[in-house]
């Protein structure tokens, strides 16, 4: 059956909350830079050091700290040992709305193995605390005395400054927070929000074209040979050459995906096939990939000869090395093409990799990541359910991610982050999860609560958003809603005259379409490269974690579903009935749990999709089939969902979906109807026929501007569980 419109309770809904975007108001509100969040005020104190502290061990030394209290809230700084001017620069916030004190009270303490011991402390009443907004500058610290419990001096200095302000502060990201008072330790660094930065991508092509005089270690027979290759962990092999030669000859191509900056040289060998499961090392050399020449177009790459080195053993050690024959290559690192780490689809980046082929920028996204309602539990914490949510957000080669907010159903982040638009045929992905890092337990991996896609091109210009989006997660049990998440996107155009020039440029760089890869190749190179992605993203500070990085990614997408396959036959099935075209859509799209067939899937379907990969059902024979079945039917599942991708985009025209796109093509109609109205339909032809029968001279290997239109159009593939 047709599956009908989504229920209330996975549907998008309209907010109004309290931001004041586009208004550009001071002091009490925030500035316009940060105005798609609601206003929350802290009260930040920065602790930077302290001098002539007094001697209070018995040894008489000191080990200072500073310990910040407000109400119920305590804040410690670290310590330091035998010191008497720490240097602490520290800084502390507390949220107003939880503020129950009048004054704030910052102790300076003596670190002891049985009691800690008061030296001084410095006392503020929040009602003399200045305000400041930014972009001024930040408040300058003070030497302040310390007191002792009765308010008389006590020996030592201790510098700072208090002032109150809000989450657009520089200071927020890096400070304590009071509603993480729970967390401490090393922990305190895996809740703060931070940006990162993808590695810089390229395609490493490496032509193996032959070698010389090969010197085989067993001298009665002629070597069965063929080179591999390896880069960190991706490795790939040639054919073995039919003719057994001491000078082979592959002539094949290799591609890898090596990221900025290279941290691992090419290795390459030449291995003689002896016998089944057994090679024999013929030489190998080590290329840096700092020597690589980097091509940007489809120019032609000069070959080199590369000597082949071979170790020598003695008593089972390498000794030396001595020169066992010559090879020659053909390599590059090719910056023309996008190296894919998601689908094309709902990709957020289109770029080459090199940076001098880009195009202007068309403008700025602006996101506010407001809060979340209705979380369910994800962990159990002192015999109850808790959640420890934060949000990440992917769009380019920029990632940011929230600062967690500690045991709460109902976070609220209120951060704002920006972003350059170079296509507006792009998708920002938005990810909430559950941290479960914060107790030193890292075998764990963070749960996620859901994910939001948001198409660019369906956005009004300079028009701010405000839509809570239902967090859809698949379980194997079933769909099931796990909240609700508060989003502002605003997306402002720079120059609408190269935004409306995007429409008639090919999707992808031009080498996609020069020199295109193959399936196979695509489907290869996108595996490196979120490997790669999550590799690197994982070495950050804090982590950036892989299971968080593929779920972003969609690494899983191409797997065979039954579900996905009858979602996208009804999508075809949807296109047809085109006379819906008179009512436009009102909101940005979101998870569709209809459109995914992830609330009427049957349970077997989704035991089949939650299958492990290879099968863990049957004997080695049923695995084997049933393996290939999901391999072959997952291509056909991307054919069929390609061909829903194109009839929604010709319907999106009808529909309003993409203004602008609607716009171009209505006025296209306008004056196409003018120009066939005024002119015979004889001459129309011959011209058409002329077009279509022109010389090859004529034509480009490039994508014709109406293809290149049709291509950046909107389908639901971003509304696609």
């Amino acid at each position: 059956m047709k599956p009908g419109p989504p229920p209330e309770e996975f549907a998008l809904k309209e907010t109004s909350p309290a931001i004041a975007a586009g208004a550009g108001v001071v002091g009490d509100k925030l500035t316009s830079t940060y105005d798609l969040v609601e206003q929350m005020q802290y009260l930040y104190v920065r602790v930077v050091k302290a001098k002539d502290l007094p001697s209070k061990d018995a040894t008489g030394g000191c080990d200072p700290y500073v310990e910040v209290r407000l109400g119920n809230y305590r804040g410690t700084t670290r310590h330091f040992e035998k010191n008497t001017k720490p240097e602490w620069n520290q800084v502390f916030a507390f949220a107003k709305e939880r503020i129950q004190a009048s004054i704030v009270e910052i102790v300076v303490k003596d670190k002891d193995a049985i009691k800690d011991d008061f030296i001084g402390r410095v006392i503020f009443d929040l009602n003399e605390v200045p305000k400041r907004v930014p972009p001024d500058s930040p408040l300058a610290p003070q030497w302040y005395m310390l007191e002792d419990r009765k308010g008389d001096k006590a020996k030592g200095e201790l510098m700072l400054a208090a002032w109150m302000g809000t989450q657009a502060d520089e200071a927020f990201s890096e400070a304590w927070h009071s509603d993480a008072a729970s967390v401490s330790g090393d922990a305190v660094a895996k809740i703060r929000s931070k940006v990162y930065l993808s590695p810089k991508l390229w395609y490493l092509r490496v032509n193996v074209i032959e070698a010389q005089d090969l010197v085989p270690n067993d001298k009665t027979r002629f070597p069965e040979c063929y080179v591999k290759v390896m880069l960190g962990n991706q490795a790939f092999r040639t054919k073995i050459c039919p003719p057994k030669t001491l000078n082979p000859m592959w002539n094949e191509d290799l591609l890898f995906v090596a990221a900025e900056p290279f941290e691992e040289p090419l290795v390459l060998t030449v291995e003689d096939r002896i016998g089944p499961g057994k090679d024999d090392t013929l030489g190998g050399c080590v290329i840096p990939l700092n020597s690589v020449q980097r091509r940007f177009d489809h120019k032609p790459v000069n070959s080199r000869w590369y000597n082949l080195e071979k170790h020598v053993i003695v008593d089972g050690e390498k000794k030396e090395t001595k020169f066992a024959s010559r090879i020659h290559l053909r390599i590059c690192l090719e910056g023309g093409y996008h190296v894919l780490d998601e689908s094309t689809h709902y990709s957020s980046d289109l770029r080459p990799t090199a940076k001098q082929l880009w195009k202007p920028s068309i403008g700025i996204l602006e996101l506010g990541i407001l809060s979340a309602h209705g979380l369910m539990p994800m962990k159990t914490k002192d015999g109850r359910g808790t959640t420890d949510a934060y949000c990440v957000a992917k769009y380019g080669q920029k990632w940011v991610r929230t600062r967690t907010i500690i045991d709460s159903f109902h976070p609220k982040w209120n951060e704002q982050y920006t972003w350059e638009v170079f296509d507006p045929c792009t998708v920002i992905t938005i990810g909430v999860f559950d941290n479960c890092h914060l107790h030193g337990n890292s075998a764990m991996r963070d749960s996620r609560i859901g994910k939001v896609r948001v198409r660019l091109s369906t956005l009004e210009a300079d028009r701010v958003y405000t839509h809570s989006y239902p967090l859809i997660v698949l379980h194997p049990s079933g769909v099931k809603k796990m909240g609700e998440v508060q989003l502002a996107v605003r997306f402002s155009c720079s120059s609408w005259f190269n935004m409306l020039h995007m429409y008639s440029q090919p999707l992808l760089p031009k080498m996609h379409y020069v020199h295109p890869l193959s399936v196979t190749q695509v489907d290869s190179l996108r595996h490196q490269a979120t490997q790669i992605v999550s590799m690197r993203l994982s070495r950050a500070e804090p982590p950036l974690r892989k299971e968080i990085v593929e779920y972003m990614l969609d690494v899983d997408s191409h797997m065979w579903s039954m579900r996905r396959s009858k979602a996208n036959f009804f999508r075809i099935m949807n296109v047809l009935s085109i006379w819906h075209y008179r009512w436009r859509p009102r909101h940005p799209p979101h998870m569709d749990t209809r459109l995914s067939h992830a609330d009427i899937a049957h349970p077997d379907e989704l035991d089949e999709e939650f299958d492990s990969f290879p099968t863990s059902r049957g004997n080695d024979i049923i695995r084997m089939r049933y393996d290939r079945l999901r391999s072959i039917a997952g291509r056909i599942q991307t054919v069929v969902g390609d061909l829903a991708t194109q009839g929604e985009r010709f319907q999106s025209l009808l529909s309003w979906r993409d203004p602008r796109a609607s716009a171009l093509f209505v006025t296209f109609c306008l004056v196409a109807a003018i120009v066939l109205y005024i002119t015979p339909f004889k001459v129309v032809a011959l011209f058409f026929g002329i077009y279509i029968l022109r010389h090859p001279r004529f034509r480009q290997r490039l994508p014709s501007v109406p293809i290149n239109f049709f291509r950046r159009l909107p389908a639901r593939t971003d509304s696609m569980l």
